[in-house]
């Protein structure tokens, strides 16, 4: 083992092989819904132990498997990356095959590309650089399934941590290479009312459900104005969105049933549980769960948000490391929830969100890309950092 050299391990960071394998990685369809990770996780398995890192498969549900590969590092607390290997459907608006990937003026068009498997890329092309060099801990990818939809694959890990311990953590989400260290979270609250069916004709005999639901709304409305009043400076506030409603029985009834399905975007430290059940205090303050009115509230997922001090090690060493390769990064905050909470709140792990491409302008959506640039810094940053942070 030699000391750790930055030089000589930027110098073994090669453009050429971050795009084969992005590419290799967007012709292995995953799309979710529908839980087809397994050719994703074949090609980055495959590449990881080609790398000369120790790979592990660790199944997170039937047939769908996260991988977890190791670069070995002395006795000390080490880094983790961490990526997903679903992506979201194509979706119709494609100019070409979206899982044919093209290369052409400077950039990867597929799907995938962005979110997130020029991610995986940059980071198994830094742990390959990295091999050889005497860090004081493991660095270690982390790629799991499902996380666009129910975060099946992170759950898992959690439960079935690394046995290493981690000074940080890295969500490689596309933030077009800013250091995101503050996130929210996401919950699914579900709203089942139940009232008394009645002749329309006669209202007074019955009790509405759908009456008793539209208080609800304005009850949540009330809420998510409250909190408009007091802002974090990166991640702005709480918000409710009453995303779905279904109800009634026919047009000349008094609607006996009706179903809410709410999404609560999650600060830092907040919890579904306890959000749920201040809303049915609330409802029941409001006297709308009385008379024959009968309220169920449910909490059915939830995303839990992050944050990570401006001044931590991790925070600066990546800012210092991103700026080593010539991007001048900025510290923000992500209103969009990620895996990293689950790492950072189960796990004890501190985590940033810093990845090549763009989340808004680039992932979901047809021909969707990433720069071969942002991939070749971000891999660099990514290997300057566990450099930074383990030499």
């Amino acid at each position: 083992m030699t000391t750790v050299d930055p030089r000589a391990v930027l110098d073994r960071i090669d453009d050429d092989a971050i795009t084969k394998l992005t590419c290799e990685l967007i012709a292995a369809p995953s799309e979710n819904p529908g839980g087809t990770e397994a050719a994703t996780v074949a090609v980055l398995a495959a590449a990881a132990a080609d790398a000369g890192l120790s790979v592990r498969l660790q199944e997170a549900a039937p047939g769908r498997e996260n991988v977890i590969a190791t670069l070995p590092g002395g006795d000390g607390p080490g880094l983790m990356f961490l990526g997903h290997s679903d992506v979201v459907p194509a979706g119709p608006g494609w100019t070409d095959d979206p899982y044919t990937p093209r290369v052409h003026d400077g950039l990867i068009v597929g799907r995938g590309s962005t979110d997130m498997k020029g991610g995986l890329a940059a980071i198994l092309t830094a742990m390959r650089a990295l091999a050889g060099q005497s860090l004081s801990g493991p660095v270690i990818l982390v790629c799991a399934v499902d996380e666009e939809e129910h975060g099946a694959g992170v759950r898992h890990l959690v439960r079935h941590p690394p046995v290493e311990r981690y000074l940080g953590c890295v969500v490689a989400e596309p933030t077009h290479l800013k250091t995101v260290i503050a996130c929210r979270g996401a919950s699914y609250i579900e709203i089942g009312v139940t009232g008394r069916a009645a002749h329309s004709g006669r209202p007074a005999d019955g009790r509405s459900a759908i009456d008793a639901a539209a208080r609800i709304v304005e009850v949540i409305r009330a809420d998510h104005d409250a909190m408009q009043r007091s802002l974090d400076p990166l991640l702005g506030a709480g918000t409710w969105n009453v995303g779905t409603i279904s109800g009634g029985q026919g047009i000349s009834v008094v609607a006996p049933t009706c179903e809410l399905g709410v999404d609560r975007r999650l600060m830092p430290g907040e919890s579904v549980d306890a959000i749920a059940e201040v809303l049915r205090q609330r409802i029941s303050a409001a006297g709308i769960d009385s008379d024959g009115i009968v309220v169920d509230v449910r909490a059915t997922m939830e995303m839990p948000g992050f944050s990570t001090p401006e001044s931590h090690p991790l925070v600066t060493e990546a800012v210092a490391a991103l700026g080593e390769v010539g991007v001048a990064t900025k510290i923000g905050g992500w209103t969009a929830a990620c895996d990293g909470g689950f790492v950072s709140r189960d796990l004890g792990v501190p985590a940033i969100v810093l990845g090549p491409g763009d989340i808004n302008s680039q992932a979901h959506q047809p021909d969707e890309s990433v720069a071969i640039a942002d991939l070749s810094a971000a891999s660099r940053a990514y290997a300057l950092l566990a450099c930074r942070l383990l030499g």
